[in-house]
């Protein structure tokens, strides 16, 4: 478009600009907000599900065990989520895949297993995450995963698994049913692409670490990427710093660690959305305002980026990573997704 009908076209869509419209007529051009169209849902168990995307022009790619956060409008509220990519190599040119799990109460996934659909839209972020492989994979690999936590490696696996001299994946779910990419992780294992160790928790409990020395004997030499629930990742940090193999451990983590508090939390009044919610002492700020209702601006939801810093008014809360409190007040500014409250407190937000 030459710059005079460019100016033409900005005068007569005063005060929106021609970009704007063709976010609404074409979202996955280059001119719009990055988004990706779900076109095709495929069930992998009874409670998860596996979205394609066919994502905008300016989507960058990936590195397999990479993560992509997703904006989802439910009930007119943007919620951001974390997700693996998983799609293989030979994923048709220009999608991308994620793989939901349904958590109880989980607004997000809830929404996306059960009634996300061909044709809806996704905003997207840039694929980032360092839960990868290097260049040249190491001749030795270990996979500890459970429930979900299969999903980034699933990725490395498709892209990556002819290329391994020796892969052991150990992953627990209650039942066989319920091992997301069953199928095809046990068709791995017959092909000899893999060692498979399925642990189900319903008849045999949890894993206890201390098992892999049975499992897996040489688990202290192998380069070991773990992910799964906190306390799956917890244990694992423990144990491999105990045995003096922490250099070889790679955790996933989509939520910082919490610390253990006593606080029973307190009551969070919203100044800009004028809310008041209820809010637990161990759920960040950021979760309880957007279950409510508020308009949060949110990034990493990790503690790194600062994107949901909020100024604290009045009151205190505390740090669910180290339990540290801080106090409100003289333009103090708190990260709502790592902070919960300690007490009754005021959040400009």
């Amino acid at each position: 478009m030459g710059h005079g009908l460019l100016r033409a076209a900005q005068f007569a869509t005063t005060p929106l600009l021609p970009r704007d419209y063709l976010g609404l007529v074409a979202p996955l051009t280059f001119g719009a907000d990055l988004q990706g169209r779900i076109v095709e849902r495929r069930p992998e168990t009874p409670d998860a599900t596996t979205l394609v995307i066919r994502a905008g022009r300016r989507w960058q790619g990936h590195v397999p065990g990479q993560y992509v956060r997703v904006g989802v409008d439910v009930d007119g509220v943007r919620h951001w989520r974390a997700y693996s990519l998983t799609h293989g190599p030979d994923a048709p040119r220009g999608t991308i895949a994620i793989t939901v799990k349904r958590l109880p109460g989980g607004r997000v996934s809830e929404h996306l297993v059960d009634h996300a659909r061909p044709g809806d839209l996704l905003v997207l972020d840039q694929a980032t995450g360092d839960f990868t492989l290097p260049v040249v994979p190491p001749g030795r690999l270990l996979f500890l995963t459970a429930g979900s936590g299969i999903t980034p490696v699933i990725a490395m696996l498709r892209h990556h698994v002819w290329h391994v001299q020796d892969a052991t994946v150990v992953h627990s779910a209650p039942r066989a049913e319920d091992v997301v990419f069953g199928p095809e992780l046990r068709a791995l294992a017959a092909e000899g692409g893999i060692h498979l160790v399925e642990r189900h928790t319903a008849e045999a409990g949890l894993l206890d670490l201390a098992e892999l020395d049975d499992l897996v004997p040489d688990w202290r030499r192998r380069q070991t990427w773990v992910c799964g629930p906190t306390g799956l990742l917890d244990d694992a940090t423990a144990h491999w710093e105990a045995a003096g193999s922490a250099d070889r451990l790679h955790v996933e983590r989509f939520r910082p660690a919490v610390a253990v508090v006593d606080d029973a939390g307190g009551e969070v009044s919203f100044t800009r959305s004028g809310l008041t919610v209820d809010a637990p002492g161990d759920r960040p700020i950021l979760d309880s305002g957007e279950e409510a209702g508020a308009l949060l601006p949110s990034g990493c939801r990790m503690g790194i980026c600062f994107g949901c810093a909020l100024p604290l008014r009045e009151g205190v809360v505390r740090d669910l990573r180290t339990g540290e409190l801080t106090e409100g007040g003289d333009g103090v500014r708190v990260q709502t997704c790592i902070s919960a409250p300690a007490g009754a407190c005021e959040i400009d937000g």
